[in-house]
């Protein structure tokens, strides 16, 4: 496999994590987009070359950074801190008391011990 193709299957995995780590389907990036859906699946699969202009706007619909999502074959996913940062996202839209409630909520499910991992 060439570096190219090494290259394209690489933005292909972080444009399919991006968008599950968004919480959105195919469909619905497909509509944000004005693309077939279908043309989302060929990007995540690593079939269709993925423009710059589209990777910009990925980029913008996933609240991830341009420079993620054009990764190269050396850098890998790392699930959990794609989670944080989404919870980091989606923390800062709640309001005072909600943003509370959440970290009173988390505070009751760790556990003894739970701290460090």
């Amino acid at each position: 496999m060439s570096d190219l193709e090494l290259r394209r299957e690489a933005i292909a995995s972080k444009l399919k994590a991006a968008r599950e780590m968004a919480g959105l389907s195919q469909g619905q990036v497909a509509k944000l987009l004005g693309i077939h859906r279908p043309t989302i699946t060929e990007m995540e699969a690593g079939r269709r070359k993925v423009a710059a202009e589209e990777l910009v706007e990925f980029a913008r619909i996933y609240g991830v950074s341009v420079s993620w999502l054009a990764c190269s074959e050396t850098d890998e996913i790392n699930p959990k801190q794609a989670y944080i940062e989404l919870a980091a996202r989606e923390l800062s839209k709640l309001g005072s008391e909600d943003l509370n409630r959440v970290i009173d909520l988390l505070k009751a499910l760790q556990q003894p011990g739970d701290a460090n991992k």
